[in-house]
């Protein structure tokens, strides 16, 4: 019985897993680009295929992250792929170094309130969610391990694939 009662009580504690994974739009978010300039909503690129990552300075696998994401730009862009890192620093200095240090060849933007991170439920760095063309999450990823980034691509290559 203890058992069961710790069970449930460790069910019940967890957060709310991501409930539009499959047949819902992601959360509208208020992001801007490091102009200060606001972001298009997601939806306004219904027809890609959008890779968003949130990140933050201070987390050791983003760091591992960054260079796969390059590489995800550099290989799927021309056929519609948009990859999008949402940085979740308190300070704006510590992502410009990190930035600085870990240039990324893909659309970064700031989630300044942390709302557009609440609103998708990250609970781990990196956190990634990947939209179809139709403006559906299909996918959701915490964490960045290196052995499963092929993974990721096939993934993002039948996405691709499909039509709308």
């Amino acid at each position: 019985m203890t058992r069961y009662l710790f069970l449930v009580f460790f069910l019940l504690s967890q957060p709310v897993a991501a409930h539009f994974e499959g047949d819902t739009p992601p959360p509208h978010c208020s992001l801007n680009y490091q102009d200060g300039s606001q972001v298009q909503d997601w939806q306004a690129m219904k027809g890609q295929v959008i890779y968003i990552d949130f990140w933050a300075s201070w987390c050791p696998p983003c760091v591992k992250s960054f260079p796969f994401m390059n590489q995800l730009s550099q290989d799927f862009k021309e056929r519609g792929l948009q990859v999008i890192g949402v940085n979740l620093d308190e300070k704006r200095a510590e992502a410009e170094a990190f930035l600085n240090q870990y240039p990324p060849d893909f659309t970064v933007v700031f989630d300044l309130d942390k709302q557009c991170a609440k609103d998708f439920n990250v609970i781990a760095m990196p956190s990634t969610y990947i939209i179809d063309k139709k403006g559906f999450v299909r996918h959701i990823h915490r964490g960045f391990r290196p052995n499963e980034t092929e993974t990721m691509r096939e993934l993002i290559d039948a996405l691709l694939n499909e039509t709308i």
